[in-house]
Formats: C-alpha cells, structure tokens, sequence
C-alpha cells in the first residue's frame, strides 16, 4: 500500500489500483496576533509545524501588532488589528476562534473534533488575538470559539500551545506513541 497527495486528497493505493477511500488533507492557516517573537515562540513553532506538516498543510499569517502606550486608544489599536486580521483570513475557511470562554477538549476530545473536521471541511482558519484578545466582530463572525486553558495565556505562547495541542491530536489520530 502506498499513499499519495492529488489535490489536496490523500490517496490510498495498493498493487496500482487507487482505493475509493480518500481522507481529505485538513488544510490549517493559522492567523495571529503579534510578530518579531522571541526566538523560543519561533523555535517551538517551527518544531511543530515540521512535525504536523504529515497530516497538515500549514500556513502561518502574522498581523503586526500596533505600537501601545499609556494613552493609547485601545478600542482604535483593536479596530485597526481586527481589520487586518478580517483581511487575512482565507474565504473558504471554517473559522475558529481562540477565546478564554470557548468550548475546551480533552486531548481525545481534540482528535475527535479534528477528525469530525477532516470530513465536512477542507481549510480552518484559527484566529489567536493579541493582548487585548479578538474584537467581538471577529468573535461573532466565528464558525467556532475554542479555549485552550482558562487562564489567561499570553499570545505567544497560544502558537506554541496550539501547534502542541494538533499535533497531539494527530499522534492520538494515527496511533503515534507522542501521546503516551
């Protein structure tokens, strides 16, 4: 048996006959807040993509955070990141937004509804927000909000967390020891 990407489908074949299984490859743009990150962000999300990039296209939108002061108008600072992050997010993408209050999972769980997701959807935008956190338009306009933790992470580390997090989904998914 052999496995081949074509279009965004994932072939199984044996003895050169294609099998009429197809599990579609989940495409994830990840879309967040925030840009020079110290090195240890960069590091720890370039590990993981290299590790998800089996199960995963990954694409990775950084949107510049605005310079912030004591006086600066926070409500203008979110208006203008929410517009940027409206821009970025790709058309055909189920939207999920990273929010202390969304629904958590277990790490099954989160396989589960990655697995759920594979089958009814080919790209997912998750949406992490920068330290003031997501506008309620860009929460509103969310397919899905999904909580990582109840505490107050900071948004460089929600990369790092997230990327952990599907990846291990996709170890729990395919039976790789990661998860033991």
């Amino acid at each position: 048996m052999y496995a081949a990407l074509l279009d965004n489908q994932l072939i199984l074949a044996q003895d050169s006959e294609i099998s009429t299984d197809l599990i579609y490859m989940l495409k994830i743009t990840l879309v967040a807040c925030g840009n020079k990150m110290p090195s240890w962000v960069m590091e720890a999300v370039s590990e993981f993509s290299k590790r998800i990039q089996e199960y995963t296209n990954l694409s990775l939108i950084e949107i510049p955070l605005t310079k912030r002061g004591k006086s600066s108008d926070l409500a203008r600072i979110l208006d203008k990141e929410t517009a940027l992050i409206e821009a970025a997010i790709p058309s055909s993408a189920r939207i999920i937004a990273l929010d202390m209050n969304g629904e958590a999972f277990s790490s099954e769980q989160l396989a589960q509804k990655i697995q759920q997701l594979q089958q009814i959807v080919s790209h997912v935008c998750f949406i992490i927000g920068g330290p003031e956190g997501l506008s309620p338009d860009i929460l509103q306009k969310s397919h899905e909000r999904w909580s990582l933790s109840k505490l107050t992470l900071p948004h460089p580390l929600v990369r790092i967390v997230l990327l952990e997090a599907l990846y291990r989904a996709w170890s729990i998914l395919h039976h790789h020891p990661y998860h033991k």
